[in-house]
């Protein structure tokens, strides 16, 4: 994000780019009062828009109207109000806003809200038109909602049922934009994978089984935007993968010195929550964890050096390894934060907080990222309102630049920039 932007609109200058994410499933209205949470999340997201300054903003919204749809819409249209009329955004005067609210749906159905804001320093922007096949000027605000499928600049899926039987009515899915600037296209895919909905299912076998899911599903995204119906770009996947530390894992590291008690439900026999207890220390509880329960005494752990020392843990990316980049991890991790206004920096003790909220990229797309005339910083991988809440997940942003003629190497790139 730029601030006195002063960019020619013409090849071989440099152009600033913000992709944001940004999953919660409590939004305002809910469990704190609207304005209040509102307020955090824009004043937070402004400071970022004027330390970066971009030309191009993405926001991928997961969980949007959080879990009470029918009673959150009127708070999510007072937000996008604000985003599109704000002072912090009167440089921005075109904008493309997707929301999937037709919550009556349940065949298709994903809660996904994607926001793009152009400068207005950049003169020739262009979208894809799917169903046309052809890039399409970008002109004015417009914002679409309610049922997607019948709109053309964008895919939308929602993963079968069957990807995760047990929710009885998932909302994970996926919505895909193509743009192109300055000679250079790329794919923006706004994507929401599957929770883990039980702690000690979790902690069974390692991968766990949810992994499993998330790795199926991601799998068929990849696929689906690389396939043979349209010209190959490069892309970026990003919103709430809802990666997991690897659960069994962490606990054997968490609770080396404790011994395990297990509790079992007098009717089932099924096991309902462990107990790990140090053996000395007056049999200190060092950890309890239930379905939806993992309390950790000292969460300094997860905090000190922004959680760094559990990145060893955090491996489900390492499947597409030889398909998506990431930039290095130096925020705590995302996810689940406290949803008490006075405690921004607390975690819930539902789940054992991962780095949930990510930005990946394919290969071709990390060489635009990457890509510098000179030695200065290009990129910045990081989350937002550190001392503040934001909901139960910190958005993480990525903010970089795409040098001159970046798109180049792939030759067939400029005809995107031909007028339609």
């Amino acid at each position: 994000m730029q601030g006195l932007w002063g960019l020619p609109d013409q090849l071989g200058v440099t152009f600033h780019v913000l992709l944001l994410c940004l999953s919660r499933k409590t939004w305002p209205g809910e469990s704190m009062l609207p304005e209040n949470l509102q307020k955090n999340w824009l004043r937070e997201f402004y400071q970022v828009l004027h330390t970066h300054k971009p030309h191009f903003m993405a926001l991928h919204c997961q969980e949007f109207g959080g879990k009470n749809y029918e009673a959150s819409m009127s708070h999510v249209d007072k937000f996008v109000k604000e985003l599109l009329s704000s002072d912090a955004m009167k440089e921005y005067n075109r904008a493309r806003v997707y929301l999937d609210e037709n919550y009556k749906s349940q065949e298709h159905f994903t809660a996904l809200g994607s926001f793009y804001f152009l400068h207005e320093s950049l003169k020739n922007i262009y979208q894809f038109d799917f169903k046309a096949k052809k890039y399409k000027k970008v002109t004015g605000k417009e914002i679409y909602s309610d049922t997607l499928e019948s709109t053309p600049m964008l895919e939308k899926e929602k993963f079968p049922q069957d990807y995760f039987p047990e929710c009885k009515w998932s909302r994970k899915g996926f919505i895909r934009t193509r743009w192109c600037i300055a000679d250079c296209a790329f794919d923006l895919v706004n994507i929401h994978l599957f929770h883990d909905a039980s702690n000690l299912v979790a902690w069974e076998t390692s991968p766990s089984v949810y992994s499993g899911v998330r790795h199926k599903a991601l799998g068929y995204v990849l696929d689906r935007i690389i396939d043979q119906r349209f010209e190959k770009v490069s892309y970026f996947v990003f919103g709430d993968f809802n990666f997991r530390l690897d659960s069994k894992s962490v606990v054997e590291t968490l609770c080396t010195k404790a011994t395990m008690q297990t509790v079992r439900a007098a009717d089932t026999n099924e096991v309902v929550k462990l107990i790990f207890r140090e053996s000395d220390n007056d049999r200190k509880v060092v950890l309890q964890l239930e379905k939806k329960l993992f309390d950790y005494f000292n969460q300094d752990v997860f905090r000190d050096n922004n959680g760094t020392a559990l990145l060893e843990f955090d491996k489900e990316l390492s499947v597409f390894k030889d398909r998506l980049y990431e930039l290095d991890i130096s925020f705590p991790p995302s996810y689940p934060y406290s949803e008490d206004s006075s405690q921004g920096e607390q975690y819930m003790n539902t789940r054992c907080p991962a780095w949930c909220d990510r930005i990946l990229m394919s290969l071709s797309a990390k060489e635009l990222v990457l890509k510098s005339e000179s030695e200065e910083k290009v990129a910045t991988y990081d989350h937002i309102g550190p001392n503040v809440c934001m909901g139960d997940h910190k958005p993480v942003f990525l903010a970089f630049r795409i040098a001159p003629g970046a798109g180049k190497p792939h030759a067939h790139v400029h005809k995107c920039c031909v007028v339609q």
